[in-house]
């Protein structure tokens, strides 16, 4: 792929190709990329681009002649990065040592991004969002990335296989870039230590080794007390998943529902307050399953199974899905700060049944909490596989995607 996006046609002789004018574009291209991840792509504005490297936005057209061709530049230059970074751990002989380095090689780049040694990647949340001709190249590119880290796992003998590897790429490439949010809760010289504890549950998974597969799927049902204002939030969830945050305006929300812009704000005050509501919606349908998965008794490792399964068919089913965490990018700092504080409240909770279960014997001595943002991000993302899950009956879908985490990247009893 190309890395040079759309800049504008200059002349050679004021300086095109050369040091100066590479170094301009690429700080031109950070900046971008730090408002990308702070507002979405439709929030950046060159405005912003402009003073964050001291120029004046003439000077930032002079690069980029459209906003959309900046934004997909920097999008370029993330599928680029994970390209080389997937093409470096091929080298490695076993599927094993390609996954262990594929997450090494992503630490040390966060680790280096904490230092201020390099630049962050642009969060690749609002991809679907972005317009022709751009969109079609990118989601090309992002093809090729999903399918070189299915290929970490070698060539797949049988359909089955393929199936598995799909679901194992998926759920190493959200963990991965799941990574940047919790990672920064530890010092950088604890990165190296976060790398191995990770792998860990990567290489071997959550379960112990003789633990069976037999979840429990949680009946969650239970009646709205407004249903018009819940058709409005689910509607809005499945819009947001697909399109990002500023991709799912209110006017296509309120289209999908057939109802006047002005019958959303009879619902809610404002955009950010809707997507609040989904979050707060999909946190509380996460910790409904917790607590029934608990009530229900049992092994501490039947309890988390059971959770994860009745997530995972919530997931796959669409009719009511969780928000996907890529609309954080689009809220006000301190709002998406409180999101991401109720997520980890969660995942203590999931840390908590993972160090009963290593007290009783169920689940394997791992790093509870790293083990818990590891399946944060599975059931997370798990939206993205639903027509992945459509191919085959669901409860092999969940069996499979489950297997990833609770049994490990390389354990193969979800195709028995």
């Amino acid at each position: 792929m190309s890395d040079a996006g759309a800049a504008i046609d200059g002349e050679p002789e004021h300086g095109e190709g050369t040091k100066r004018f590479q170094a301009k574009r690429d700080a031109i291209l950070a900046a971008a990329t730090d408002a990308i991840n702070e507002q979405s792509a439709k929030g950046m504005t060159f405005a912003d681009v402009a003073r964050r490297v001291g120029l004046n936005t003439t000077s930032v057209t002079y690069y980029f002649k459209r906003k959309e061709d900046l934004a997909a530049a920097a999008f370029e230059h993330t599928l680029d990065y994970l390209l080389v970074m997937l093409d470096t751990a091929m080298e490695a002989p076993t599927p094993q040592e390609r996954v262990a380095r594929f997450l090494a090689l992503n630490v040390a780049r966060l680790e280096r991004v904490e230092r201020g040694e390099e630049r962050a990647m642009a969060v690749l949340s609002d991809l679907r969002a972005t317009v022709e001709p751009n969109r079609a190249r990118l989601m090309n590119g992002w093809r090729e990335v999903f399918r070189r880290t299915r290929g970490l796992w070698g060539d797949a003998p049988t359909r089955a296989h393929t199936d598995l590897y799909g679901a194992r790429a998926h759920v190493l490439l959200e963990n991965t870039f799941w990574l940047r949010v919790w990672l920064q809760r530890y010092e950088p010289d604890q990165y190296s230590r976060c790398e191995e504890r990770l792998l860990d549950v990567f290489t071997h998974g959550i379960a112990a080794s003789d633990a069976e597969w037999n979840p429990t799927i949680l009946d969650l049902d239970h009646e709205e007390t407004e249903p018009s204002r819940a058709a409005f939030l689910l509607a809005a969830t499945r819009l947001i998943n697909e399109l990002g945050y500023r991709g799912a305006s209110v006017q296509r929300i309120a289209s999908e529902l057939n109802v006047t812009k002005g019958s959303f704000y009879h619902h809610l005050d404002a955009k950010d307050d809707l997507v609040l509501a989904c979050y707060r919606r999909s946190f509380d349908t996460i910790t409904d399953a917790q607590q029934l998965a608990d009530e229900g008794g049992g092994s501490h490792w039947q309890r988390l199974s059971s959770t994860i399964a009745t997530l995972l068919d919530i997931q796959f089913a669409e009719r009511a899905p969780l928000l996907r965490t890529t609309a954080l990018s689009g809220l006000p700092r301190h709002e998406s700060a409180a999101m991401v504080d109720r997520s980890n409240r969660i995942a203590r909770r999931f840390a908590g049944t993972i160090m009963d279960g290593i007290a009783e014997g169920s689940c394997r001595p791992v790093d509870a909490l790293i083990g818990a943002q590891a399946l944060m991000a599975l059931q997370n993302a798990a939206f993205d596989m639903r027509k992945w899950a459509g191919t085959m009956p669901r409860h092999r879908a969940i069996a499979m995607y489950g297997s990833t985490l609770l049994f490990g990247l390389f354990d193969d009893r979800a195709l028995d």
